[in-house]
């Protein structure tokens, strides 16, 4: 059921009385409301002290003070509007809930005796970061700018590189108390129409409170898989990563309060990918991109694999018997794994919740006491330290944060697989693995493709780092409107 509109009233007291009550100006501190009289007329400022600029709300309130009765006829509203208010941000709004959710937001509201309409004025700015380079996503060469958690500065960092015509800056609000703004953008004349209305569809549906994990409860609501650990999105601080995806037909959605931008759809591959291979001439990203297939998929397998040899060292040839154990320990290799698991993720949070200036001393406590003591104690066994330790630079080689953390999941669920059934175990592991990502999509866009269902072409730029001048590179699978531009 549509809520009935509060109209604003020709009496500007009945306003006053209604805003004070809805933002609660006697009770917060910061919601400030200026009771002016200009021209002949009362006038009265809402906004949210930290929010307004001091500076123009002063040079537009000078303005004002100037002026008599006369230069307001015969239409106040409109020489308010187009002459006597010289700001580039300015609107009319005749619902006062709308003026009320308006000020919470940020722009200052204006409320004129006789007028049926309040005057909006977007004089607002935010505490805002540098636009610094992203710590997850860094480069060698290449630019040093990132996304912040202002939206507005995310939209301007991502038309500076995309100065399309057709660039569409879709603006949402989500969460019933909240009212967080979101951004869509996408490239009208590339990004298929039905997939930009999946992505709208799946916002609009979102019936909560409030975002207050920005990005992150987005990706619950729209996702719906929450047993399920791998994402369906990708996330980017990077302005230049968001545009090269913009050409290639994907939608980015931009969340106010958050520094990380979400690629829809997106693919396991997807997730693998990382700018500094683009940041390099071709063969030197291929060969990098091949380096770090072979460090995930190693995070993944290398551990089951080894254990299944330990554990039955008759599948292994001779010549690689020195790949088992050559002393096991006092406990037995699963309950190692398991443990140096849980371990890993015992250090990896402990580093978070540590202050960098003791980063060193918990680097020498894992070091030294967990590593080399707990080997001498027996409590681990030396192949144990090395085969987990590739594993876990592959992790820490797996560009998304969250694919890393799934993957080792997957991992643990291996082991514990082949522990129980041997080879047999192993491959029902693997099978349902692949099953389970065969049958996942990302709005439209199956997860695995272009291995499953195969594409030679897009398996081919999965693969491999292609020179960037090549043409037909958008993946066909998002049926972009001229692929081959």
């Amino acid at each position: 059921m549509d809520k009935i509109k509060k109209q604003v009233s020709t009496n500007i007291q009945e306003n006053i009385e209604y805003l004070e009550r809805e933002l609660g100006v006697k009770k917060s501190f910061d919601v400030i409301h200026l009771a002016q009289e200009y021209a002949g007329k009362k006038m009265s400022f809402f906004l949210i002290d930290g929010f307004a600029k001091d500076d123009i709300l002063h040079y537009l309130m000078k303005l004002l003070s100037s002026l008599d009765p006369s230069q307001l006829e015969p239409d106040p509203l409109e020489k308010l509007l187009k002459t006597h208010i010289p700001y580039i941000e300015l609107d009319k709004v005749e619902d006062l809930d709308a003026v009320v959710d308006t000020v919470l937001a940020g722009p200052t509201a204006l409320i004129v005796e006789g007028l049926q309409y309040a005057i909006i004025i977007d004089a607002r700015t935010y505490p805002v970061r540098g636009p610094q380079e992203p710590d997850i996503e860094r480069v060698v060469r290449g630019a040093r700018d990132g996304y912040v958690e202002t939206i507005v500065f995310n939209t301007a960092l991502t038309r500076r590189r995309v100065r399309d015509r057709t660039l569409r800056m879709e603006y949402m609000q989500i969460g019933r108390r909240s009212k967080t703004d979101i951004c869509l953008c996408y490239i009208e004349d590339i990004a298929e129409e039905k997939q930009v209305q999946a992505v709208k569809d799946s916002i609009s549906k979102i019936d909560t409170d409030g975002l207050p994990m920005g990005e992150k409860t987005i990706e619950e609501f729209i996702s719906g898989r929450h047993f399920n650990p791998y994402p369906v999105v990708r996330y980017t601080e990077r302005p230049d990563t968001a545009a090269a995806h913009l050409y290639e037909g994907h939608v980015l959605i931009i969340v106010d309060g958050s520094p990380s931008v979400m690629i829809t759809p997106s693919t396991f591959w997807h997730h693998l990918q990382h700018a500094e291979e683009y940041r390099n001439k071709p063969v030197v990203g291929a060969y990098l991109r091949l380096v770090r297939y072979l460090a995930v998929f190693a995070s993944i397998f290398l551990l089951p694999l080894w254990y299944l040899f330990a554990a039955e060292p008759q599948l292994l040839p001779s010549a690689l018997d020195y790949i088992g154990p050559n002393k096991e320990g006092q406990i037995p290799l699963i309950a190692q794994f398991l443990m140096i698991e849980v371990g890993l993720d015992m250090l990896r949070m402990a580093a978070i919740h540590t202050p960098s200036s003791l980063a060193t001393a918990l680097g020498l406590v894992a070091a030294l006491m967990i590593g080399q003591v707990s080997v001498e104690v027996g409590l681990f066994s030396n192949e144990v330290i090395l085969y987990f330790a590739i594993a876990a630079i592959g992790s820490f080689a797996t560009p998304s944060y969250e694919l890393s953390l799934a993957n080792r999941l997957v991992r643990i669920v291996l082991l514990i697989l082949t522990a129980i059934g041997g080879v047999v175990g192993l491959v029902i592991g693997v099978t349902l693995w692949i099953v389970m990502l065969a049958r996942m999509r990302s709005f439209n866009l199956p997860y695995l493709w272009p291995f499953i269902p195969f594409s030679f072409r897009g398996m081919k730029e999965v693969l491999l780092r292609s020179p960037i001048p090549m043409k037909s590179r958008r993946p066909t699978a998002l049926h972009p409107k001229d692929p081959d531009r």
